[in-house]
């Protein structure tokens, strides 16, 4: 396993897929330690050892050059989410640019409603993300939603819904600017950090679950998902919407 995973490293590395190789090689290297602590033999411990020695170095130089990337704000990871995937929660995508000196967010999504279907309304979607910013470690004092109207009947609901998390917010110290717009269609969300996170399909990546009292139903992270991809980019200057 360790040998296969190292391999996937190497072939990903040479691809210029960098971010993915990193993991890979981690992962390859803890693998290939407890092969050393399992082996008897002194020649094969020192041949793993000097592998894992080449290795080892090999993803410290992918760290820095990645490190690299984020400053000079030409940083772009890409997750790709396959169909009925999960672990895949707000947290897992979030939380690791959700540093200490976040204090201002931009969302831009289109479809922050739906209150007619609670298991797929991306109100409660959206409730979750902004419970996931009060929880930290970041500092969040404004949130600035650009969404579109509901249609019909909806409209109202929509609106109601929006005034109670904005209410609910303002409990924790936490401002929501929201405004509307007729004619947006881009998905993404961005951190005063210089971080800019576009999903395929917005918030919206879960699948319905099959009932109210369904695993899954409650935490996202054990939800299955619908295949989309993120592109995480870094810049030095966050373009606010």
């Amino acid at each position: 396993a360790g040998a296969k995973t190292v391999k996937r490293a190497v072939e990903l590395d040479v691809a210029s897929r960098f971010q993915e190789s990193l993991v890979c090689y981690q992962e390859g290297i803890d693998l290939l330690l407890q092969v050393v602590k399992a082996t008897t033999n002194e020649a094969k411990k020192q041949r793993y050892r000097q592998k894992i020695s080449e290795y080892m170095t090999r993803a410290e130089d992918i760290k820095k050059h990645i490190e690299k990337e984020k400053q000079d704000g030409k940083y772009h990871k890409q997750i790709r989410i396959e169909e009925n995937a999960t672990g895949f929660g707000y947290e897992k995508l979030f939380h690791e640019y959700l540093t200490e000196i976040v204090s201002e967010v931009w969302v831009e999504d289109p479809y922050i409603r739906q209150v007619h279907q609670a298991s797929r309304c991306l109100l409660y979607n959206f409730l979750r993300f902004c419970e996931l910013l009060i929880k930290g470690p970041c500092k969040v004092k404004t949130i600035h939603l650009l969404t579109s109207y509901d249609v019909g009947s909806g409209r109202s609901q929509q609106m109601t819904a929006l005034k109670e998390i904005k209410e609910s917010l303002s409990n924790y110290g936490v401002t929501l600017n929201i405004d509307f717009s007729s004619s947006i269609h881009d998905r993404e969300i961005r951190f005063n950090n210089g971080w800019m996170i576009k999903i395929g399909r917005g918030l919206d990546y879960f699948k319905k679950p099959q009932g109210h009292f369904s695993i899954g139903y409650c935490d996202f992270d054990l939800r299955p998902c619908h295949e989309t991809t993120v592109d995480i980019f870094h810049t030095k200057h966050t373009k606010k919407m």
